[in-house]
C-alpha cells in the first residue's frame, strides 16, 4: 500500500498477503497515549515488512449503551480517522459500532475479528483495554486468547504526564473548563477547530475588528469564551497569530448557535469561502454579555492587546 486507506467496516478491508499488525481502540482525541500505542504497531509492522493498521469504532459505544447521556467527543469520525491515517498507518478501518457488536461475548471477540481479518499476526491495545459485552474481555483475557489463535498481543502501558495517566476522560474536561493549555499538553498538539470561512454580519468588521466566522459545532462544546489562537489555511504555509471567541456572542445576539469568530492579529489575507484550520493555544476570560458596544469594543481592545503580548508582540 503506497498510501493510507480507510475504509468503512471490515467488510470493505482488503488486505495484501502480509502480517497484519493492528492497533484497536476509539481513540477519542488520539492524545498521546493513543498514538503510543499506533505507533507501536506501526514500527512492528515496518520491521517485519507487514501491514500496520487501526481498527476503530464509530459512534462511540455509549451512544448505543446509554443514549440518554453518550459520551460527548472531542473530534468527529472523519477528522479522528484523518488524523489516525496521519501518523503513517497503512490502513484506518471504521467499524460501526452496533447492538450485534456489543452483544459478541468476551471470548467470541477473537475469533470473531480473525475470521474478517484473517492476516492477523499482532494486537496492539493499551492497557486499560476492555472488550466484549458488558466489556467483560480485559488484556489478560485478550492475551490467552491470542495464543489459541496465534495471534501476538502488546499492550501499551498509560502514558503519564506530570504523574497522572493521559485520558480522553481527561481531556474532555480540560475543554469543558477552559484548560485549553492542560488539554494541549495532553493531546500532544494544538486542540483546533477547522471549517469553512462563512459570511456573517460583519458587526466586527464596523467595529475595527473584522472576523474570520466559522459555524463549528464540536460534540464536545469547549469553554464558551476567548482564547488566544493561531490560524493556518489558504495558500500561506505559516500560521498567523490571532484572538478567537467561541459562543453565542450574548452583546450583540439574542438567539443563535455557537460560532467561533477569529481576529487576526495583522494583515489577513484569509477570508470567506477559504478552509481555515484555528489552533486554540490559551484561555483569556469566559464570554460575558457587555452593557453596550462600546464596552465590548473596549474589551476586545484588551483582548487583543493581550493575544499580542502572548505571542510577543
Amino acid at each position: 500500500m503506497d498510501l493510507p486507506a480507510q475504509v468503512n467496516g471490515l467488510e470493505h478491508a482488503r488486505l495484501p498477503a502480509r502480517p497484519l499488525h493492528l492497533a484497536i481502540g476509539v481513540f477519542d482525541g488520539v492524545h498521546r497515549g493513543h498514538r503510543a500505542v499506533i505507533e507501536s504497531a506501526v514500527r512492528a509492522a515496518r520491521a517485519e515488512g507487514g501491514v500496520g493498521g487501526v481498527l476503530t469504532f464509530w459512534p462511540h459505544p455509549s451512544a448505543l449503551l446509554r443514549p440518554s447521556n453518550p459520551t460527548r467527543l472531542i473530534q468527529g469520525g472523519a477528522l479522528k480517522s484523518s488524523m489516525i491515517a496521519g501518523l503513517g498507518v497503512d490502513l484506518v478501518i471504521t467499524e460501526a459500532f452496533t447492538a450485534a457488536l456489543a452483544e459478541v461475548a468476551a471470548a467470541d471477540f477473537l475469533p470473531w475479528l480473525k475470521q474478517r481479518l484473517p492476516q492477523l499476526a499482532a494486537l496492539y491495545v493499551g492497557e486499560n483495554f476492555r472488550f466484549g459485552q458488558a466489556r467483560r474481555g480485559d488484556v489478560a483475557m485478550l492475551s490467552g486468547l491470542a495464543r489459541q489463535h496465534g495471534v501476538r498481543v502488546f499492550s501499551a502501558p498509560r502514558v503519564r504526564l506530570g504523574g497522572e495517566a493521559i485520558s480522553s476522560t481527561r481531556i474532555r474536561t480540560m475543554l469543558t473548563a477552559g484548560e485549553i493549555e492542560a488539554a494541549n499538553a495532553q493531546l500532544g498538539y494544538p486542540y483546533f477547530a477547522e471549517g469553512v470561512v462563512t459570511p456573517g454580519k460583519r458587526l466586527g468588521r464596523s467595529l475595527g475588528f473584522p472576523t474570520l466566522n466559522l459555524v463549528w459545532a464540536p460534540d464536545l462544546e469547549p469553554r464558551h469564551g476567548v482564547y488566544v489562537v493561531r490560524v493556518r489555511g489558504g495558500a500561506a504555509p505559516d500560521s498567523r497569530p490571532a484572538v478567537a471567541n467561541y459562543g453565542l456572542r450574548p452583546t450583540v445576539e439574542r438567539t443563535g448557535e455557537p460560532r467561533l469568530e477569529t481576529h487576526v492579529l495583522g494583515d489577513c489575507p484569509l477570508g470567506e469561502g477559504d478552509t481555515i484550520r484555528v489552533e486554540w493555544l490559551m484561555f483569556l476570560r469566559p464570554e460575558v454579555k457587555f452593557e453596550g458596544v462600546d464596552a465590548l469594543c473596549r474589551q476586545i481592545a484588551l483582548d487583543r492587546l493581550a493575544a499580542a503580548e502572548y505571542f510577543g508582540g
